[in-house]
């Protein structure tokens, strides 16, 4: 007993002195769909979202009647310049990994070296460079709940630092395709995590789909 235990804590030890991501850095098949790492190829596009509506109208509902876990609407806006609702695809539920795994997340599809700006206020809990997520960018909601997920940045905007408070439509960076995207088709991955204000921001959390949030205002 007293073996696993110290070998479970010189473990942990190893992770926290690396930075290691679980979310960015996990090798194993297994371990990579359980922490949701980002997926570069770009979704192909679904037919029309005859729902899209409807989700819009339940997002709302749902902020306004403070269920736990809803996103303020009224913070986010779309963290790529020039794109608008309508121009966004639900890529949430897209199966990755041969089926074995959801998106968890969207494409936004953009030009190379399009502005990438915070989609609300918080904090840069982590600006980190992953095998998968290339330049990727973990900032941290005000209220330490949730983690809003920036991925396959091209460049990062001049003097991002980590611990940096962040104003909703600040420069980020610019859109790319590091890590494992295709250079053909460069967009951010955005994610958006629920977690606790005690979590670490590699640490697994619960996806919610931006799709809703981010288009619940288009007409």
């Amino acid at each position: 007993m007293l073996t696993v235990v110290v070998t479970a804590t010189l473990t942990s030890a190893v992770w926290i002195i690396a930075g290691g991501s679980l979310i960015e850095l996990a090798d194993g098949e297994n371990q990579r769909d359980a922490t949701r790492p980002a997926e570069a190829a770009p979704s192909p596009t679904p037919p029309p979202d005859e729902d899209g509506a409807a989700r819009r109208a339940d997002a709302l509902d749902a902020a306004a009647a403070g269920s736990p876990g809803a996103i303020e609407l009224h913070e986010l806006v779309i963290p790529v310049l020039n794109v608008r609702a309508q121009d966004l695809t639900d890529t949430f539920t897209d199966e990755r990994a041969d089926t074995q795994r959801l998106h968890e997340a969207i494409d936004i599809m953009a030009p190379r070296g399009t502005t990438v700006i915070a989609a609300t206020p918080g904090r840069i809990e982590k600006l980190f460079r992953s095998k998968a997520g290339g330049n990727t960018i973990y900032i941290r909601s005000n209220d330490g709940q949730t983690i809003y997920y920036y991925a396959h940045l091209d460049k990062y905007a001049e003097g991002l630092r980590e611990g940096q408070r962040i104003r909703r439509g600040q420069r980020l960076g610019s859109v790319g395709s590091t890590g494992n995207a295709s250079e053909d088709a460069p967009h951010l991955h955005f994610a958006i995590l629920r977690t606790t204000a005690d979590a670490d921001w590699w640490e697994p959390a619960n996806a919610v789909n931006p799709y809703p949030l981010l288009t619940a205002k288009a007409p």
